[in-house]
């Protein structure tokens, strides 16, 4: 009797094409382009899981920026003087704050003018 892989293939066929559900055209039907499609989504998928975090402390960065300004001071001299103060506070928190609690926000900035000074 003859023994094939036609099991183990089909199905192997068969996870590759759900993997590529959603594709247009011929990326989400054929087994070699949906092959190469999903390679490539997976491939970007853990490159832009590493670039999220990196975006997402820049945005943190530019609205704690815009609200030191406000305030008369740059990021740089806010988080020079927080250093110095030793106030050990990340840039997601600082963001926060910065958006949704203005009297608190000011008190950093106190504190970090009074350590510069």
């Amino acid at each position: 009797m003859r023994v094939t892989n036609s099991p183990a293939s089909r199905e192997r066929r068969r996870r590759r094409l759900d993997a590529a559900k959603g594709f247009r055209g011929g990326r989400s039907k054929l087994f070699r382009t949906a092959t190469e499609a999903v390679d490539r989504a997976q491939r970007l998928a853990t490159i832009h899981r590493k670039l999220r975090k990196r975006e997402f402390r820049s945005l943190w960065i530019a609205r704690i920026n815009a609200a030191a300004r406000a305030e008369g001071m740059t990021y740089s001299r806010l988080i020079e003087g927080l250093i110095k103060a030793k106030v050990e506070i990340n840039r997601k928190m600082l963001s926060e704050i910065a958006i949704h609690d203005a009297e608190g926000f000011k008190k950093f900035i106190e504190t970090a003018r009074a350590a510069l000074s």
